[in-house]
């Protein structure tokens, strides 16, 4: 095909940035032009990613060959790649952006949550949230998407699916991630000695992804996250009120029946069930009107690259399942 999507790719030494780029260096309809890292600057893509056959090397975020790309994938830390978002969109490039500097509505309460000043709060209001299932018809024109948290992904899909049908209340949300989703970095809080044989909580009251889901909730929720020993994958145990149990499970059965990522299952679903695939599976249990909810992802793809690549389908009219796994390996 001729006529492939240019994309680029910026950040893509980190875990997200780096699924990003394996999914699109054998993506159908995409073509990978440019990559950058600072910390492997120079260097060849199949040197540091042996499994990708890529003749690529590693650019700096300033490359100009950036700017000749359809769209640009960000996977920077917060606030670092904010300017150079600009500097993209002024040039016509559609933006999918992988931080948290776009996904709030008020840029006030990103400022409090991630303790910094949004260097381009201008650019905010351009910003469309990338919950693919939830904001299709507004991805589709989009220049800016901002890619949601993996933990808001997980509770989202099913929650906005309930608040929609019946009044909910009193939520609480019991995630577990892999460890991959504290991202690449050298600690010895994420080692393998400190990891194996273990499960904690952390960030009590504190994670940064706990305003973000209420803002997109519109009320409070009670959030808490745990470490597992495993390298990916996400399960959010959530716990609420409705005022209709009945009505409750209708909604959450058939909210995203047509949907080829998102899945109801009477069966209460297991990391292992999408592990290594774009998908969030959830089922539900009712006791009256307290309900609670399963709901599982992989934190790297629906989580992360794989929403990425998905929202990128969805604003070059692609078909929305091209170049993302849709079946976890048996």
């Amino acid at each position: 095909m001729n006529n492939k999507i240019k994309v680029g790719i910026v950040g893509a030494n980190g875990y997200a940035g780096a699924e990003v780029l394996r999914l699109i260096a054998e993506h159908p309809l995409a073509e990978l032009k440019v990559v950058t890292s600072r910390a492997q600057l120079g260097k060849k893509v199949a040197s540091v990613f042996p499994a990708l056959p890529c003749d690529l090397e590693f650019s700096d975020a300033q490359d100009p060959a950036l700017k000749t790309c359809d769209v640009v994938f960000t996977a920077l830390p917060q606030t670092a790649g904010a300017a150079l978002v600009g500097e993209l969109i002024d040039a016509g490039v559609r933006v999918i952006d992988l931080s948290a500097d776009y996904r709030f509505d008020d840029v006030s309460v990103y400022e409090r949550t991630y303790n910094v000043t949004h260097p381009r709060p201008d650019l905010n209001k351009l910003a469309v949230y990338g919950l693919c299932e939830v904001n299709r018809k507004k991805i589709k024109s989009a220049k800016l998407v901002a890619n949601p948290g993996c933990y808001v992904t997980s509770v989202l899909l099913p929650m906005l699916a309930l608040s929609s049908a019946v009044k909910v209340t009193n939520i609480i949300a019991d995630s577990k991630s892999g460890v991959s989703g504290a991202g690449r970095k050298a600690d010895e809080a994420y080692s393998f000695c400190t990891l194996d044989e273990n499960f904690k909580a952390y960030g009590l009251f504190t994670h940064r992804h706990a305003p973000e889901m209420s803002e997109k909730l519109g009320q409070k929720l009670l959030f808490t996250p745990h470490l597992l020993p495993i390298k990916r994958g996400i399960l959010s145990t959530i716990y609420f009120d409705v005022n209709d149990s009945s009505a409750a499970i209708d909604a959450l059965q058939r909210a995203y029946a047509d949907e080829p990522f998102v899945s109801y299952t009477d069966a209460l679903p297991e990391i292992g069930f999408v592990a290594h695939t774009n998908r969030c599976m959830f089922g539900a249990r009712f006791d009256g009107n307290r309900g609670i909810v399963i709901s599982v992802i992989d934190n790297l793809l629906k989580g992360a690259a794989g929403q990425a690549v998905q929202n990128m389908n969805i604003m070059f009219d692609l078909p929305e399942t091209s170049g993302l796994p849709l079946y976890a390996p048996i």
